[in-house]
């Protein structure tokens, strides 16, 4: 598996890149990896998706990127309309290496959120989309299960915080509001139910499974519980479990 780093420069954004691909010269198709709230691109998540996906489907190139302010990327205040702009601005970038017709997703926790959020506002320019632990009431998991006593001090005095797990990430008053008037469980997404898979695991400490399984329900996804697995799948058979799926409905009808 080869490995390049690029950095796609348009609209004043620079938004950093690592892309995976056996064969440069014979790409088909791509797919565009999200990662989680306070993650970023290097996350091993993404080669261990990259390297199953290489292998099941000849061609294939995926690309992560980090969203705004996580990983490498320059920005210092989060704002979901800038996440919308990344997550365009990448998906035309590999419409225009592979075609629109052949650019997938995979995204995990608040990716799989910005991602839903996205194709409300914009409809779906993905073949086909897999979630893993998707953060589908992101307001609640960031304010109870992300955020600790000092983060919600610092907001309620007016000040800005910084919350996550590998990159702290500066968050403030006005980023709460928005997640919380941006509840995407009230939202239809049955039109894209055929083309969007949920893979949860059942130990997840971050995402509440039965608000998961709700959401699945009411939009007519499939929803695919792992057993024993926690919200980042820290167990390798676990994640193999998941990525395997997750590969296989991506590339089912490639």
């Amino acid at each position: 598996m080869n490995i390049k780093y690029h950095t796609i420069n348009e609209n004043g954004c620079s938004i950093r890149c690592k892309m995976f691909c056996d064969d440069w010269r014979d790409v088909r198709r791509a797919v565009l990896y999200a990662h989680g709230f306070g993650g970023h691109k290097e996350t091993r998540a993404a080669v261990r998706f990259s390297e199953a996906a290489l292998s099941k489907q000849k061609g294939t190139l995926v690309m992560a990127f980090d969203w705004p302010c996580h990983g490498e990327d320059a920005r210092k205040k989060l704002k979901l309309a800038d996440c919308s702009e990344y997550l365009g601005i990448c998906t035309e970038y590999l419409s225009g290496l592979v075609g629109e017709e052949n650019v997938y997703a995979n995204a995990t926790s608040f990716g799989s959120y910005l991602l839903l959020r996205y194709l409300q506002e914009n409809g779906n320019p993905f073949r086909r989309i897999t979630l893993r632990s998707p953060a589908v009431i992101m307001y609640q998991v960031l304010t109870q299960n992300i955020m600790n006593e000092e983060n919600h001090r610092d907001i309620s005095r007016g000040k800005e915080t910084l919350v996550g797990f590998d990159r702290k990430i500066r968050i403030g008053a006005d980023f709460l509001r928005e997640l919380e008037e941006n509840d995407i469980t009230k939202q239809d997404f049955t039109a894209f139910s055929e083309d969007i898979l949920i893979v949860h695991g059942m130990k997840d400490e971050i995402v509440p499974v039965d608000a998961v399984r709700a959401f699945a329900e009411e939009n007519l996804i499939e929803f695919v519980p792992v057993e024993k697995a926690d919200h980042r799948f820290i167990d390798p058979n676990k994640m193999s479990e998941a990525v395997a799926r997750m590969v296989s409905f991506l590339f089912s009808e490639a």
